[in-house]
């Protein structure tokens, strides 16, 4: 054991650190987040998974696609529906790269 570990920091978003492209790195990692407030609602809900789904004006089949983590399916627009059908609202904060 005389090789050293390389320990790096991170950026703050995981999908830039693992090698998206900058652009793209933003929108998944803000995809990533309505998508973990929209799988918090279903916990806490403490509904089934169809009426959650129809709380949050989608199909049970796309729901589990959510809680399944396919990113690749949902849009931030289609996430922001989701959470603005069970009364949350989600502010958007543009501020200047650092």
């Amino acid at each position: 054991m005389t090789d050293r570990l390389k320990i790096e920091r991170g950026s703050g978003n995981v999908f830039l650190d693992v090698g998206f492209a900058p652009e793209e790195a933003q929108n998944l990692q803000l995809r990533s987040e309505l998508m973990t407030r929209v799988e918090r609602f279903v916990k806490r809900s403490g509904v089934t998974q169809t009426e959650a789904a129809r709380l949050l004006g989608i199909t049970q089949p796309r729901l589990n696609d959510l809680l399944r983590g396919k990113i690749d399916k949902f849009s931030l627009d289609a996430l922001v529906n989701m959470l603005g059908h069970v009364g949350m609202r989600v502010q958007l904060r543009v501020k200047r790269a650092a």
